[in-house]
């Protein structure tokens, strides 16, 4: 997985094995919540 940083507002997230591949754009807020229910974990 490659994250991209310095787009406000948004994370854009793809697939290191695809970087041509398709991208999701998440909002920055959706993300945070994501990365910190993966650390409870």
């Amino acid at each position: 997985m490659q994250v991209a940083d310095g787009f406000p507002g948004v994370v854009p997230v793809r697939d290191s094995k695809n970087p041509t591949g398709p991208a999701l754009v998440l909002p920055a807020a959706a993300w945070s919540a994501f990365i910190a229910g993966v650390v409870v974990r």
